[in-house]
């Protein structure tokens, strides 16, 4: 696996780099960038100060099941839910950034090996989305992921998986489709990936379980 590079923000015919000065160097580089950017009346706007959080491109899968309706989600213990006073333990998408080389799609593949040992055959792209555009570049491509819902328990737990390397805990469980969207409509799902997934399907539902049911 190549490191990820992120190289420097490039200007267009709208933005004018006035410096970019990387001020952290770890597996997420920060960056300050100082700019000037087109405003809506023609003129440029004076110089911008930015903390730019580098992260790069993502890939994120919504695992259903057309047959069974079903979808598959993780659950998994995250800090910065903790930070911002909620409950830790997000719901969410089969997820991770793209390492060097690699497109969104093997990223969504390789992941969702990796964070439930569950493969996919179809994936059809939903669309990319900036997660968080006031400060990082990362760039995610959500895919709706077609596969065969596994055997649960009573409570709806198919397993558990992650990477030990990363001490990653990673549990899945399978929910009936119908009351995910509830959930997401409900806004019950704090990962916004999530959330717009769901938001998704139930306006696509019909016509993508027509298109993709076993007949």
């Amino acid at each position: 696996m190549q490191p990820r590079t992120h190289p420097p923000v490039e200007p267009n015919a709208d933005t004018l780099i006035d410096s970019q000065q990387r001020v952290w160097d770890g597996r997420f580089p920060l960056d300050i960038v100082r700019f000037r950017h087109r405003r809506f009346d023609g003129a440029l706007s004076g110089t911008r100060t930015w903390e730019l959080w580098r992260r790069g491109r993502a890939a994120a899968v919504l695992p259903w099941d057309p047959d069974t309706d079903q979808v598959v989600l993780i659950e998994q213990f995250r800090l910065p839910a903790l930070a911002a006073g909620i409950d830790p333990v997000l719901v969410e998408f089969p997820a991770g950034l793209c390492d060097a080389g690699e497109t969104p799609e093997q990223t969504a593949r390789r992941e969702m090996l990796e964070e439930m040992t569950l493969p996919v055959t179809t994936l059809l792209p939903i669309g990319d989305f900036l997660l968080t555009p006031g400060g990082a570049d990362e760039l995610c491509a959500l895919y709706l992921g077609r596969v065969v819902a596994p055997a649960a328990d009573a409570d709806g737990i198919v397993g558990y998986a992650g990477l030990a390397n990363e001490n990653e805990d990673i549990r899945a469980r399978l929910w009936p489709a119908s009351r995910a969207i509830e959930a997401a409509l409900a806004g019950r799902f704090a990962n916004v990936v999530t959330t717009l997934g769901l938001l998704w399907l139930a306006a696509r539902h019909d016509a993508m379980r027509a298109a993709w049911r076993t007949a």
